[in-house]
């Protein structure tokens, strides 16, 4: 039996728009720019300046809807320029580029991705995450293949909010011990071995490198720190996201952390006000603590107060009386089958309000 596996290429630095049209000049001569309009209005002129001279032509910016749905998906399919163009541009957060993954695999287009943020490994992977229009989670979205190629432009990335970092590091934390929770015990072989082997090179940077990149980025300044912790939470996780997938035969790439996360989303106190990896980081918590990995667990906590992640169900807006809800949505997505034993509901729970008390008596202990 064949298969095949794609890894990401990339440029990294302030200046790695430098490098798009050698890289991209091979697939054509035009552009469909689409992404986020904050995102397009930090990128296009530097990006169209970096082409300047060239036979590259860049289509107008085009925005890609607000949201990673099919329907808007559906709509820049049906867009000319889009329809004309040799290749797509993906420009801003996750949700602007897996829309662009979804239309580029319809189309039968090369993407080429530029994120603006440094919030999560969507830039790099083949897996694209899609919600209902009520901003519910929808499902999973598979292109064949990774993106062509990804320009990380850290000028752009220290310009950003802050918070946008802030939450690209929470979201990161889970990558390793989510990886490792859904893979243990498993035969794994030579591609999922990889990529087990490749997560345990996720935390360490943020860790190391987390709070002076925050400093960097109130700076706005794309030192090297900013740079490390960037490439951590775009490549690496996303060549473990790329090398731990697959649709039909095996998936570790996620598990108890993003439980938490997709049960949030049923809280408008939580999943409409905070940010993806600002709960996942809670996630990464509750995780630590379901699988008695106490002694991380607790380093980890540490790491969050140090750079404000929320460390207390309070903090991403949940009360007692939300974990059964929480716990719900959470036993109906693929991430709560991922683990060496059955999770149950109690123990989810409980997990989160034990979570909850180490929090709050590391808050205690700070006043």
């Amino acid at each position: 039996m064949s298969y095949t596996s794609c890894l990401p290429a990339w440029s990294v630095g302030p200046d790695c728009y430098q490098d798009v049209f050698a890289t991209a000049r091979r697939f054509g001569k035009t552009a469909a720019v689409i992404g986020g309009k904050t995102a397009l209005s930090k990128a296009y002129e530097p990006l169209k300046a970096a082409l300047a001279g060239s036979e590259f032509t860049l289509s107008q910016p085009i925005w890609y809807g607000g949201n990673s749905t099919y329907e808007h998906a559906g709509a820049l399919e049906q867009l000319p320029e889009v329809q004309q163009a040799d290749m797509i541009f993906a420009v801003g957060g996750g949700r602007a580029i897996d829309t662009c993954k979804a239309v580029a695999q319809h189309l039968d287009k090369p993407l080429f991705t530029f994120p603006t943020i440094a919030s999560n490994c969507a830039a790099c992977t083949a897996i694209g995450v899609f919600y209902n229009a009520d901003d519910t989670f929808c499902d999973y979205f598979y292109p064949t293949r990774c993106p062509e190629h990804t320009f990380i432009n850290t000028r752009i990335i220290a310009e950003a909010p802050e918070s946008l970092l802030w939450a690209g590091i929470g979201d990161a934390l889970s990558k390793e011990c989510e990886v490792e929770l859904a893979s243990r015990g498993k035969d794994l072989f030579h591609t999922t071995l990889l990529g087990t082997m490749l997560a345990h090179t996720c935390t360490e940077p943020l860790l190391n490198y987390g709070a002076t990149a925050m400093q960097q980025c109130r700076e706005n300044t794309p030192g090297t720190e900013l740079e490390q912790v960037a490439l951590a939470i775009v490549i690496s996780t996303g060549l473990v996201s790329n090398l731990t997938t697959d649709p039909t035969k095996y998936y570790y790439n996620s598990s108890l952390a993003h439980c938490v996360y997709y049960g949030a989303t049923m809280l408008p106190a939580s999943g409409g006000k905070h940010l993806h990896g600002e709960i996942v980081s809670f996630g990464v918590l509750t995780l630590l603590t379901w699988d008695g990995q106490l002694e991380q667990r607790d380093r980890v906590l540490r790491f969050n107060r140090s750079i404000k992640l929320p460390v207390t169900l309070a903090e991403i807006g949940m009360a007692e009386a939300d974990l059964q809800t929480v716990a719900d949505k959470a036993a109906t997505v693929l991430e709560w089958t991922k683990a060496p034993r059955p999770v149950t509901k109690e123990a989810f729970m409980q997990a989160m309000r034990d979570a909850d008390a180490a929090g709050r008596a590391l808050l205690a202990a700070e006043a």
